[in-house]
């Protein structure tokens, strides 16, 4: 436990002593805010055409916009599509660094194991990207100021809905990290198969059926579907667990490889 908070601390002071977190925090927060702001505009204008027909006493053809549906949970679902470019340079240089100055295979004559390194590294990442993710609640909590539509029981469903995704693309950005000592092959390894499962949640509107429901299954992104109504579903949570795991488990044995090698 100690070796795994000793490289939790080491890796958060390497994240904010360089200008990496401060880079991806700043165009994550730019990209949220445009499409925040887009989606705000968009809502005041629906609210007063609706306002205009209620006073011209036009019936109620349209209904008044939900606020949380159409901007709040609107922006989760934009977040998980930045988190595409945003995850993989965030988890690129996690082990690809160590391997490329030799300080990884220091690491390994120190008395400290694999799954404590990796965990460390890990949680570290994951910490800058909650701090990042709480960073955006800015944005809902002063529009509600002016808009008291603001039902914070969903919001918070969709953001935990976006926390584990992010936490699932860091997990498999750390396995591709790990396969390479290259910082930008590790980010397109990730970024590409993260891409593809996105695409494959697609494939159930263009060939339905069995083909389509597996690869519906099988995207991360499908899952996120509920949290972005803010619904929380125990079988999508377990889903992001199961992928998280998966992906530590299978980087704890290049890990594990790379020290028989050594």
């Amino acid at each position: 436990m100690n070796n795994t908070w000793a490289v939790y601390k080491r890796e958060l002071r390497s994240f904010f002593f360089s200008p990496l977190a401060y880079v991806l925090y700043v165009l994550f927060l730019i990209v949220c805010g445009v499409f925040f702001n887009m989606y705000f505009s968009y809502y005041i204008q629906w609210s007063k055409e609706y306002i205009q027909m209620m006073s011209m006493r036009q019936g109620m053809a349209n209904q008044m916009p939900n606020y949380t549906e159409l901007v709040l949970l609107g922006l989760t679902n934009v977040m998980t599509f930045v988190l595409l470019f945003i995850i993989p340079m965030m988890s690129m240089r996690l082990l690809a660094e160590e391997k490329k100055l030799g300080t990884l295979e220091l690491m390994m004559t120190y008395p400290i194991k694999d799954i404590e390194l990796l965990m460390g590294k890990y949680l570290a990442s994951l910490t800058v990207y909650a701090v990042m993710l709480i960073i955006t609640l800015a944005y809902p909590a002063i529009s509600s100021i002016f808009v008291e539509q603001t039902y914070w029981p969903a919001l918070l469903a969709s953001y935990f809905g976006v926390f584990l995704v992010g936490a699932a693309f860091l997990a498999f950005g750390l396995f591709a990290s790990s396969l390479t000592d290259s910082q930008i092959v590790a980010g397109l390894i990730s970024f590409a198969v993260l891409l593809v499962m996105w695409m494959i949640g697609f494939v159930d509107e263009i060939q339905p059926g069995f083909i389509g429901n597996l690869c519906n299954e099988i995207s991360v992104f499908s899952h996120f579907e509920d949290f972005s109504k803010g619904v929380i579903d125990t079988g999508h949570v377990a889903y992001y667990v199961l992928f998280s795991t998966f992906f530590l488990f299978f980087t704890l044995r290049v890990l594990e490889s790379n020290r028989w090698r050594g």
